[in-house]
């Protein structure tokens, strides 16, 4: 019988951009078990809902991440409005799908960058991010920050797009797809990534589905389940098609991601073509009395915001599930039977966000 032994894999590590702590069991170099340890980073946003008033929360909540934020503010803004019964205008709507596909496109092309700069190829780390500069810089324009925006608010948005700047946004999107096709082609067609990622961590659909695996993550393995198609937001006017993959390895969870810059493109396109004229937010009055949980797609899956209010200006509870910590149980499963130097890019397959999964 071979020795075991565990060696901790992070919380620092050259190829993590956040601080996930794995205690790897090995046998010579092969993992036969992962066991997570959750807790590095905890900053206490949920005990702010006693220090901070409903309105207010908003900026807590998008704080949750750097890299997500703007969804989560979106989400956050909805489990409010449906306590509330609250209506929002539909060009307020079709705004937040806006931003929430520029923060996608912000967030994929910086993973994609991560794991390319993981495999050694600076130069394709460099690509992606050159790109993401785009994107940023759009995101500023259009919503107010590239990292923290501000711009969702319970009642709708704060900041509008006016015909001029949706031209814009439009004319750049040729630009970003001809840059996007070209890096992602360069990372899905090199031999050497090839060799890295195909037939590396996979997670099979059968163990994706009871394991609760969500995003790219769930449909790189062939599952379908992107939140998307529940219609919030503008979605329910929107037509798309969730990215699915079936072989359920690094390559596949790496190529939906890829593939997925496009169809982003593809649906800012739609709203902008189909944004309606009208007001960017409705009057709010009174408090949150009762509970709803919403559930947005994040860039890594399914994001669940659950509210409780008891008609004061102070949220009771809140509580936020992140689809890292979804994928968690997932990541454990596909780490064992793989060398120890495949851990890092399967880690990074899965796009780990440490700061959402401890609040």
């Amino acid at each position: 019988m071979q020795k075991r032994i565990v060696i901790p894999f992070g919380p620092q590590h050259p190829v993590l951009p956040e601080p996930i702590h794995l205690d790897l069991v090995l046998e010579d170099e092969r993992v036969v078990d992962a066991i997570p340890s959750i807790g590095y980073l905890h900053r206490g946003l949920e005990k702010l809902v006693d220090k901070r008033e409903f309105p207010e929360y908003v900026y807590v909540i998008e704080r949750t991440c750097g890299i997500c934020s703007f969804i989560h503010g979106l989400s956050y803004c909805q489990a409010v409005e449906e306590m509330m019964k609250i209506e929002v205008p539909e060009r307020a709507l079709f705004l937040r799908t806006i931003g929430s596909e520029y923060s996608r496109l912000h967030s994929h092309l910086l993973t994609l960058g991560c794991l390319a700069d993981g495999m050694g190829f600076e130069n394709l780390f460099m690509g992606f991010w050159r790109v993401r500069e785009r994107v940023l810089n759009r995101m500023e324009e259009s919503l107010g920050g590239r990292v923290i925006q501000g711009t969702c608010k319970v009642g709708g948005v704060r900041k509008d797009m006016d015909g001029e700047m949706l031209e814009r946004m439009k004319a750049e999107l040729d630009v970003l797809d001809k840059e996007m096709k070209e890096m992602t082609g360069v990372l899905l067609r090199d031999d050497a990534v090839k060799y890295r990622m195909k037939g590396i961590g996979v997670l099979p659909k059968k163990d994706a589905f009871e394991l609760g695996a969500v995003g790219p993550t769930g449909r790189g393995s062939g599952v379908r389940i992107d939140l998307r198609e529940r219609g919030y937001a503008a979605y329910g006017k929107i037509g798309f098609e969730p990215v699915l993959e079936t072989a359920g390895d690094c390559y596949a969870r790496t190529a939906v991601r890829c593939r997925e810059l496009l169809l982003s493109t593809r649906i800012i396109r739609q709203c902008i073509g189909k944004i309606p004229d009208g007001p960017i937010e409705t009057k709010v009055t009174g408090n949150p009395n009762g509970e709803y949980a919403s559930r947005v797609e994040q860039p890594r899956g399914e994001a669940v915001h659950y509210a409780k209010g008891d008609g004061g200006r102070y949220l009771k509870r809140f509580r936020i599930r992140t689809p890292t910590f979804a994928n968690i149980p997932s990541l454990v499963h596909m780490l064992k039977g793989y060398e120890l130097a495949d851990v890092p890019v399967i880690i990074m397959s899965i796009d780990p966000c440490i700061s959402c999964t401890e609040r």
